[in-house]
């Protein structure tokens, strides 16, 4: 088990919900932390506050994509492929995911999980999965986990 599993686990034994570990990742690869957003993520769990909507995995992967690519402050753009970047995470999202759950929302996933908010290991499969992704997609893009945003 690599070190981000690793983290990934203590970080889901601490109760955080799979978009806040995705953005939790992120931060910590970032050298930064923020707890205002990890607060934020909360919402997004269980699809959309356990209401077993799209999967939190996916949202958070967005959002982690946006913590690199999106627009922040005023007078700032997000990136030129941002758009682009979410387009190809949802694609390999319904395609990797979606096809090996019977779709992308999270009573899909999770079933009869969801109702007493009990995650299950694919869970933690598809957390992993979806941060190799958008590291992926991020250093395609020309994005440096590790360095953040440039300009």
């Amino acid at each position: 088990m690599n070190d981000e599993l690793l983290r990934m686990l203590e970080l889901y034994r601490q109760g955080f919900n799979c978009s806040q570990i995705l953005l939790l990742l992120g931060l910590e690869t970032l050298g930064k932390s923020n707890p205002d957003l990890i607060r934020a993520m909360t919402g997004l769990g269980g699809g959309l506050g356990f209401s077993g909507k799209t999967c939190g995995a996916l949202t958070g992967g967005v959002c982690l994509l946006g913590l690199y690519a999106g627009r922040g402050v005023r007078g700032e753009r997000e990136h030129d492929r941002f758009l682009l970047m979410v387009e190809e995470l949802v694609q390999w999202f319904e395609q990797e995911i979606g096809r090996s759950y019977g779709g992308i929302n999270c009573a899909e996933i999770m079933g009869e999980k969801l109702a007493s908010k009990t995650v299950g290991s694919q869970c933690g499969n598809i957390v992993g999965s979806t941060y190799a992704r958008v590291k992926e997609i991020l250093i395609a893009s020309g994005i440096e986990p590790a360095g953040g945003r440039n300009g």
